[in-house]
């Protein structure tokens, strides 16, 4: 690592930080409503957009800068068993290509803004419905968090702040710089802004891959070397080489399978997926959206790559960025510096603002103030897109990094629990509200004293993978976790149901889980006043 700044890297890095910036700003005016004060517009961008840009949004969602540096970083730690984000993302797109579009019928026919406006819709249960929420935010926090980690590392690396016994002030500085601009163009532009700024950071990280994967083999003397010496430092190290042993396979596979079921729960993701014009922009979307996932398995070769090129770091994160400071031209780092900064930007931004609309929509609307006008609803959503994003730097700034990296896989296995009320949801009104929600709480609370009691890589606490009952093998705590929780759901609902216990009431039709957006009584074509007014129970 450089003792001193990297000044040509770092003007790159600033150029085009500065770039999408004033995008930032300027997406305000891009594709602007006369009334830009309800969530529909501040939070879903109108839900007006096309195939190529929520494909970007999408992308720019869930490919985030922790995925650019978490994903090799794993490889470079563990092997190819750090490959298991490879097939997740593969198994992902046929499973929400069979549930998304009928949740964004529904949701556009009744103005649902989030997944708990849904789940409280169907059930009629605002029990559930403030589960659902409390969780999705409890999720998105440390996701957030692993943003700003991400561009810190970045920021590490070029020698930005000093050393460590440099101020405080001044070392962190250029992260708080970085949150300040973050924090206004999103409060002025809602999702617009990470939308538009979404096309420059993937063009920026489908560069550098290519690149990467082209230039720097070249250098090390080709994959045979690259491959020949990870497998040379994991056999030294007890672990038989790159493949897993045996015995890992069932935390693979159900680390791999669990990681599927959860990446669409995320609200983050929803958001993104409502803020698209018609029910055949997500059907397109999730046969293109695999163009991802190739990216994704040559990134991850960027570990093995590390390796080979001797990279030495405390900080596993710190990897790949120092692969690129030390293999690339300083012009050129900046560029791959910049794709990691700008993809921490995005989906932070699209983060915050699923968070802000899940707590004004189901914490303060639902509980607080039944009565939120839309434009009261905006203004709440802005302000707690800024706390979220204020909690999310003090958790950086105050907690070890390998803390919000556990925070996070712990927002994993909770995220995870909503999939029976939400998928299950969207498909029947079988389960009964009060079974789904007893079965949430088990998948919580299990969850949660499992990985606090399984040692993680780093910590004593919060792994992700641990014995599971019943099986004997080791596997992924977030599986076993839904595994209750669906047992539960089924043998309450049973019983509930032979108790003639009350249902709530359900808002919804079969014909609203298929209607398109030129659909009669589509919300996307009811006038301003009534748009994003579900009905309550």
């Amino acid at each position: 690592m450089n003792d001193g700044v990297n000044g040509v890297a770092l003007a790159v890095f600033i150029f085009f930080f500065v770039v999408v910036t004033v995008m930032g700003f300027l997406a305000a005016r891009w594709r602007a409503a006369e009334n830009a004060n309800n969530l529909d517009e501040w939070g879903l961008g109108g839900r007006s957009f096309g195939t190529w840009i929520t494909w970007f949004l999408l992308g720019g969602d869930l490919y985030t800068a922790y995925t650019f540096v978490a994903v090799p970083a794993a490889i470079y730690a563990a092997g190819a068993s750090g490959f298991f984000a490879v097939p997740y993302t593969i198994l992902v797109y046929p499973l929400i290509f069979t549930f998304l579009p009928r949740l964004w019928s529904v949701s556009h026919k009744h103005g649902y803004v989030t997944t708990s406006d849904f789940v409280r819709g169907r059930f009629g249960s605002k029990g559930l419905s403030l589960a659902v929420a409390v969780t999705g935010i409890l999720a998105t926090m440390p996701y957030i968090a692993l943003q700003l980690v991400g561009i810190q590392a970045v920021l590490d690396v070029m020698g930005v702040g000093g050393g460590e016994n440099t101020n405080w002030f001044i070392k962190d500085l250029p992260l708080l710089i970085a949150f300040g601009v973050l924090a206004a163009y999103t409060y002025s532009s809602g999702l617009r802004a990470p939308a538009l700024i979404a096309f420059v950071k993937d063009t920026l990280i489908y560069i550098v891959i290519a690149v990467a994967i082209i230039y720097i083999p070249i250098k090390l003397g080709g994959f045979d070397d690259i491959f020949s010496a990870a497998n040379d430092k994991f056999t030294k190290a007890g672990a038989g080489g790159l493949a897993p042993p045996a015995e890992g396979q069932w935390a693979y596979g159900t680390l791999a399978l669990g990681s599927a079921l959860a990446l669409f729960m995320y609200p983050h993701s929803i958001t993104a997926t409502l803020s698209s014009r018609s029910r055949e922009v997500i059907r397109r979307n999730t046969t293109i959206l695999p163009l991802y996932s190739l990216m994704l398995g040559l990134l991850a070769l960027l570990g093995f790559m590390a390796i080979a090129a001797g990279v030495k770091v405390e900080n596993g994160q710190l990897a790949i960025p120092q692969l690129f400071e030390n293999m690339f031209p300083d012009w050129f780092a900046g560029i791959a510096f910049a794709a990691i900064g700008i993809g921490a930007l995005v989906p932070a931004a699209i983060m915050s603002i699923a968070a802000a609309n899940l707590f004004t929509r189901n914490i303060y609307k639902d509980f607080l103030r039944p009565n939120a006008t839309p434009e009261e609803e905006t203004k709440v959503s802005k302000l707690v897109s800024l706390l979220v994003k204020v909690g999310a730097l003090i958790f950086v700034l105050g907690m070890d990094k390998t803390v919000a990296i556990n925070f996070q896989l712990l927002g994993g296995i909770w995220i995870l629990q909503t999939f029976p009320a939400l998928v299950g949801g969207l498909f029947t009104r079988w389960f009964h509200r009060w079974a789904l929600l007893a079965g949430w709480a088990v998948g919580m609370v299990y969850g949660t004293w499992k990985a606090y009691d399984t040692p993680s890589g780093t910590q004593k606490h919060f792994g992700n993978t641990a014995d599971m009952p019943a099986i004997g093998e080791i596997g992924y705590i977030g599986f076993t976790a839904i595994a209750l929780n669906v047992l539960v759901t089924v043998v309450l609902t049973v019983v509930l149901r032979a108790l003639k216990a009350p249902d709530g009431i359900d808002e919804t039709t079969a014909a609203d889980y298929k209607a398109d957006a030129g659909d009669p009584g589509v919300q996307a074509d009811l006038p301003p006043a009534t748009a994003g007014s579900p009905g309550g129970h």
